[in-house]
This record gives C-alpha cells, structure tokens and sequence, in this order.
C-alpha cells in the first residue's frame, strides 16, 4: 500500500516538470529590435484579451450550471427559457464577436502597415541593402552598396534599419530572425521587402520558416549584429581578402545541398536577380537534372560527409 501511494505521490513533481520543461524565455518575447518589439506588444495585447474573454466565458459557464442544474424540488415551472425569436439575445451574441474581432482587428491591421516602412528609430539614417536569396538549403546575402556577399551568415550594424530584399532561387522559402522580427516569404521571380533592426549587438539566430524539402533542418544562418565601426572592419575585410564570385562559382553554389560559410568580394548580382522575371528559371535551366533524382546531402554544417 506504501509503495502505491508513493508511486503516486511522483506524479504531481512529474506534471510540474513538464509544465516548467518550455519555461525557457521565448525569442520572441524578448526582442533585440524595433520591429520586433512592435511584434511583441501586439502578441501580448493579443493574448491578453482573449484571456480575459476566456476568463469571461468560464465565469458565465459556471454561473449556468450552477444556476439552473438539476437538483431536489427543481421542476419545470423554475426553468422557462425564452430564445426563439428573442431579438436582445440575438443582438448580444451578434455585437458582442463584432466587438472582438474588431478589438484584435485595428491594432493589428496598423501594425503591418507600420513594419512596411523602415523603424521610425533610425529614420535619421539611410537602411542598409541586403538582398537575401534563398536557395536549397543556404541563403546567399548580397550587399550591393558594399559590393561584397556571404553565404549562410551576414552582418549588420547596430540602431541602423537592414531593407532586406527577399527572393528565391527555386523553392518557396521564408527568413525568419526570431530576435528582431517576423517572417516574410521568398519567391522565385519576384521580390518582397523587408525591414529589421537591431539595437543590441550580438549574434542571433536565423533560418528559413517554410518547408522545403530534406535540407530544411539546416538552411540556417548566423547574423552578428555590431556597431558602425566594426561593420566596417569587417566589410573592408571581406573587399580586400575574400575571392571574387564569378559567374561559374555562383552557378556551382546553386546546386541543390548544403555549404558551409563563405565570403566574397563581388556579388551574383552582376550576373542574376532572382527576383525578377528574368532571373526565375536561372537555377532550373543549369540544374534541373539535380532535381530528377534523390538528393544526398553533405558538406553542410554539422553534417557529415557521406
């Protein structure tokens, strides 16, 4: 009998270890950014609300079932419902998911049309271009301004807004760096826009949020956000040290699997833009037969060679 209750007892530490198991602060609840602050006030307002209308809801379910349960001496004549036809009824339970949705409704709809435009925060500064291409599975980082390009990680400079320029090489891919703001999609043949900013220095982590295919685990980056100065450093680094991309090395990259971190001092914009009608087909027209046969992946980070 001892050893029954003991069992037992084990289980309420079990579930509390559970429920604290995900306690580890969420990225997105504590960001590095003004976009992603911006993210983080309408998730938590979000959340907020629809608490209370659950706690709402709760309160009136008890209230019924306490109220008109069955129980001794209860008969028909204590519970007479009047709903058919009943026009306050109606009107509550129209008005009332009216006023919610347009509660949830108008902070959010303002704050996409705010994260359409570079953060107010450095709107004394010109952003900083990057275009980002996806490919399976890297990312390709270009900086027209600076002339330069990096695969599968980037930097950027601190209290400065980054214009990505998002577009894909093949498959729908989306980039998504959780510490300074949402997700936005990357598409063959076009081109989306997309403002980040971050205020604290440091490396946060990046990937792509979309699935798309067996290399998805990996196609990850690394973005070391430092002040102006080191960004510079490090930009005139990469212009005086790094090979230049030619067009043959690019179209080698493209092939469909891992690679680890490279840098270089010219950038495959000067031969393709993906996300333009033009540059749509470029990979398909010098790879398609890598995607007639299983892919075998290698030479990634952190994976081994077969």
């Amino acid at each position: 009998m001892y050893a029954r209750v003991k069992r037992w007892a084990v289980l309420p530490a079990f579930a509390l270890l559970l429920l604290t198991g995900g306690c580890a602060e969420l990225t997105v609840l504590d960001p590095k950014g003004p976009v992603g602050e911006s993210q983080k006030e309408l998730i938590m307002f979000s959340i907020i609300l629809m608490l209370f209308i659950v706690a709402v809801v709760f309160v009136a379910f008890t209230y019924m079932i306490v109220k008109y349960r069955d129980r001794p001496g209860r008969d028909e004549k204590d519970y007479d419902p009047n709903h058919h036809g009943n026009t306050t009824l109606e009107i509550v339970w129209t008005v009332i998911p009216l006023i919610i949705v347009t509660a949830l409704s108008i902070p959010t709809v303002q704050t996409i049309f705010e994260l359409e435009e570079a953060p107010e925060a450095s709107s004394d500064k010109e952003p900083l271009v990057v275009y980002a291409t996806s490919a399976d599975w890297k990312w390709f980082f270009s900086y027209p301004e600076q002339g330069i390009e990096t695969v599968n990680y980037l930097h950027i400079p601190t209290d400065r807004a980054v214009e990505f320029r998002l577009s894909s090489a093949d498959s729908m891919a989306s980039l998504w760096i959780p510490a300074l703001g949402g997700q936005k999609y990357n598409m063959a043949g076009m081109e989306n826009t997309l403002y980040l900013q971050a205020d604290e220095e440091g490396t946060y982590q990046g990937r792509n949020s979309n699935y798309n295919g067996s290399g998805f685990a990996a196609q990850t980056f690394e973005v070391h956000a430092e002040g102006e100065e080191e960004f510079r450093d490090w930009v005139a680094e990469v212009q005086s040290e790094a090979p230049e991309l030619t067009q043959e090395t690019y179209d080698e990259l493209l092939v469909p699997g891992l690679l680890e971190e490279m840098e270089f001092s010219s950038t495959h914009l000067e031969y393709v833009d993906h996300g333009t009608n033009e540059g749509r087909d470029y990979l398909i027209e010098r790879h398609k037969d890598a995607f007639e046969e299983p892919l075998h992946l290698k030479g990634g980070r952190g994976v081994e060679d077969e």
